[in-house]
């Protein structure tokens, strides 16, 4: 069918009752897709905790557009990339059909309710209420696009395309595609295939006949040979494009079109993941949906941005954690080379919020799995599929026999990619049913109470393993030595086994105690770390270099979030322990990257652990928490900043960090060498000293062998005297799908950065744009995305430019402009240009 967007112009509005609607109490504003309506509800310390406290709500948005008389004889349908959620769908007034998830792509054929020759109105309505553990945004916050087909045509999701056989001469190019005549006759069409490489040249082509009586739907099959084909791998992201035409006496009817790459992949536990004959150990990370400033609203640049930035910090994997990905962030990891463990849900039957998708599961699981199967079947990214994240029943008998269920229409679909579950092995032992068996041994971990399904609490696991937090500790601190213990023991062995035999490969989150258990009793076994704790990168690291069954592991978490607010916030003597921060807190805190898009000092430790970084890094603890230190947390890194300018006395003491694959480490300050350090005493990979500070520069010189090599230095800077702007790209295309990132830094007169600058900023824009979003990467704030002004964190902030999309025609070029009081005022001038 063919696609054109339908994301301009849309009416929001907070839903109210009936009464309200229809006495025109809720207004509205005019936005363009996609658009997080939660944004727009602020927050506040009675907000929602697990969404960074922003408040929940429902909204509804209406399009008004026009349907030409000649669409009377076509088939129209809308296509919502993604809609939070429970999203009904009215068009002109009448129920055209709901999507219960919202993460999930869906079509909703709206051509029986259309009015042809006229205006037409099509309204959604969607919800937010305690339905999520993260910050989950609301509205229609991914692409819409309108399909309008011929009455012969090939379904939305029709097309796929396979590669079954490949080798260095030739590959074959199955291309599947579901034609439907939904005209009142019989019709015998032609079909044709085309294939083109990345400089868009044939190479392959197939032509084919159909027949299809009134109402029919029949899958049409065409096999095509390219010769000398390039393989899809992350090294080298090659892509192809695969075109399916349908004719009528010459005439074309429809067509469907769809990217590919010919790439092989299969799991063994003897050689592990292999991605055209070679072994490949996934270096993941997890990912949430939410764009930082600019909330859940999905822009492929956006996605395209995390992707690049992520695959430059080492990682070459994703994991969609407890959500399906968006279609940008595949099509971005298909270009890029990044591959991807694609996620189903966050729950089964069991809740884990008062009012979940637990309670839609029964009845739309099929249809979710279907969805996501469509969506991912053309992306050579993705190389599986995860049923579960941390499924609370996944320990039951009937838990395990839900896991073959869905993996099973999974493998119907598409058997093609691994399948794995996001385990918690924890959990396996928080619900349990009633058993007539002698129960297990206590040092087995002992047997849950009959008739409890109540979670273990922190006292009862650690009375339960023997495990003792200090008093002053936080149950984060804790957890990473409970669940080493829980994890590995007899009982969860035992517990897993079943839930474990309906997948390809045994996803565990922190349960990489099991990889060498498993090893011996489950030989055929292949194991992924689906989720780890940052502050064991090393020892998980070595664990799967040292297990071929081990094919890799995906850290929690790649870039920070909204929601979960301070999960891996370093915590100090006094401040609250719990698990969740008190309000403002924002972010989860516990990433290699920030929410703005910087690095974190744990991404470089990541990148050393996994052999891609020579020279080592430095960085410095927060000197005000010298005397009194963070307590330990199994999903936080120390908490230090890649800076040597500090508000201190002379020669007042620091403490460094440096990390590198090294013998030994030298710290240079101003010239002098001042300390030097063993790697790995304390840490792997890591140094420390204690030096004093002094302004200058401060460098970090690593030796093996007694040889240098490498080196990092630090400078401190001077006085801000002017602000940086830094643009990602030179232009703005003149669409409203089309956002640019621009970096807003505080610098002395040399260019250097200061982290320590924390400076109210005032963003202003001129021309046919809008400033889509403006903060910065602060775990903790009471500011506003959507404001024009911010205060600097680490002498940063970042402004997303969209074009607005009215007005603009003529117009060649936008401006940015930012003040600060006692600086210069800076512009930057970018080009406006047409889409191609």
């Amino acid at each position: 069918m063919q696609r054109q967007t339908f994301t301009d112009e849309w009416t929001v509005s907070v839903r109210g009752s009936l009464f309200e609607r229809s006495s025109g109490v809720t207004g509205g504003t005019t936005v363009n897709l996609p658009h997080d309506a939660m944004l727009g509800t602020g927050r506040s310390a009675d907000g929602n905790p697990h969404l960074g406290y922003f408040h929940e709500g429902t909204w509804q948005y209406s399009k008004k557009f026009e349907v030409p008389e000649e669409w009377a004889s076509k088939r129209v349908t809308l296509e919502f990339e993604g809609a939070y959620r429970e999203a009904m769908v009215f068009v002109n007034g009448a129920f055209a059909g709901q999507w219960a998830n919202g993460y999930s792509t869906f079509y909703m054929a709206i051509d029986p309710y259309l009015f042809y020759g006229g205006t037409n109105e099509v309204l959604v309505e969607v919800q937010a209420f305690e339905d999520s553990r993260w910050y989950s945004g609301a509205g229609i916050y991914r692409p819409v696009n309108l399909l309008v087909g011929d009455l012969v045509h090939i379904e939305p999701t029709g097309l796929r395309v396979t590669t079954p056989e490949i080798d260095d001469d030739v590959a074959t190019v199955a291309a599947s595609t579901e034609v439907i005549n939904e005209s009142p006759i019989t019709r015998t069409v032609d079909t044709v295939l085309e294939v083109r490489d990345a400089s868009g040249d044939v190479v392959a082509t197939d032509a084919r006949a159909i027949t299809l009586l009134p109402g029919e739907k029949a899958t049409l099959r065409h096999r095509s040979y390219i010769h000398g084909p390039r393989r899809w791998n992350v090294e080298e992201p090659t892509l192809y494009s695969a075109r399916v035409r349908i004719e009528s006496s010459g005439a074309a009817l429809d067509e469907a079109t769809t990217s590919f790459g010919i790439r092989t992949a299969s799991v063994d536990p003897i050689r592990g993941l292999r991605i055209n004959g070679e072994t490949v150990k996934l270096r993941g990370a997890c990912l949430h949906h939410d764009h930082g400033v600019l909330g859940s609203a999905e822009f492929d640049k956006s996605a395209e941005r995390r992707i690049r930035r992520l695959k430059a910090a080492g990682f070459n994997a994703v994991r969609s954690a407890a959500k399906p990905a968006s279609r940008a962030i595949l099509d971005a990891c298909d270009r890029l080379g990044m591959l991807v463990l694609d996620e189903t849900w966050d729950m089964w039957h069991m809740s884990k919020t008062h009012d979940d998708y637990s309670r839609r599961f029964n009845e739309w699981w099929e249809r979710d799995v279907d969805a996501l199967v469509a969506k991912d079947f053309n992306h050579p990214s993705v190389i599986g599929y995860s049923i579960g994240s941390e499924i609370i029943e996944i320990g039951t008998p009937h838990g395990a026999r839900w896991s073959r269920q869905i993996a099973e229409r999974i493998r119907s679909q598409d058997d093609s990619r691994f399948i794995t579950n996001s385990i918690n092995g924890m959990m396996t032992m928080w619900v349990q049913a009633p058993s007539h068996e002698a129960p297990a041994p206590q040092a087995d971990f002992g047997p849950a109470e009959p008739d409890s399904v109540a979670p273990a609490t922190s006292t009862d696991l650690e009375s339960d393993v023997g495990v003792e937090a200090a008093a002053d500790d936080s149950f984060n601190a804790s957890l990473a030595v409970i669940f080493e213990q829980v994890i590995g023991a007899p009982r969860v062995g035992e517990v897993l086994a079943e839930p474990a035999a309906a997948l390809d490969v045994l996803g565990l989150n922190y349960g990489d105690v099991r990889y060498e258990l498993d090893k011996v009793a489950f030989p055929n076994r292949v194991m992924l770390g689906t989720e780890t704790f940052n502050s064991r990168i090393a020892l998980t690291w070595k664990m799967i270099l040292d297990n071929e069954h081990v094919i890799g592991d995906f850290t929690w978490v790649g870039w920070d979030y909204l929601g979960e607010p301070g999960v891996g916030r370093p915590k100090y003597p006094g401040e609250d322990a719990g698990f969740t921060e008190p309000y403002p807190g924002l972010t989860g805190n516990c990433a290699d990257i920030d929410l703005s898009g910087n690095r974190n000092p744990v991404s470089y430790y990541r990148e050393i652990v996994f052999g891609l970084r020579k020279d080592p890094y430095l960085s410095v603890q927060r000197p005000e928490h010298r005397d009194h230190p963070a307590r330990p947390n199994a999903w936080a890194w120390s908490d230090t900043v890649e800076s040597w300018t500090w508000d201190l006395p002379e020669d007042s003491p620091v403490t460094v960090e440096a990390y590198g694959d090294a013998d030994e480490i030298a710290f240079i300050l101003n010239g002098d060498e001042v300390a030097r350090a063993e790697v790995g005493t304390e840490f792997p990979f890591m140094a420390t000293a204690e030096i004093p500070y002094r302004r200058g520069a401060i460098e970090a010189v690593s030796y093996k062998a007694g040889a240098e090599v490498g080196r990092f230095a630090l400078s401190s800077a001077a006085e801000v005297t002017q602000i940086g702007l830094l643009a990602e790209s030179d232009e703005l295309l003149t669409d409203t799908q089309d956002v640019l990132y621009v970096d807003i830094s505080l610098l002395d007169e040399n260019g250097t950065l200061d982290r320590s600058a924390e400076v109210p900023v005032t963003v202003s824009v001129e021309g046919p744009v809008i400033l889509q979003g403006l903060g910065t990467a602060r775990p903790s704030t009471t500011e506003s995305f959507l404001d024009s002004a911010c205060t600097t964190y680490q002498g940063r902030a970042l402004a997303v430019l969209r074009y607005a999309g009215i007005g603009g025609e003529d117009a060649t070029s936008a401006t940015i402009t930012v003040a600060a009081d006692g600086l210069p005022t800076q512009s930057l001038t970018v080009s406006l240009t047409q889409p191609a």
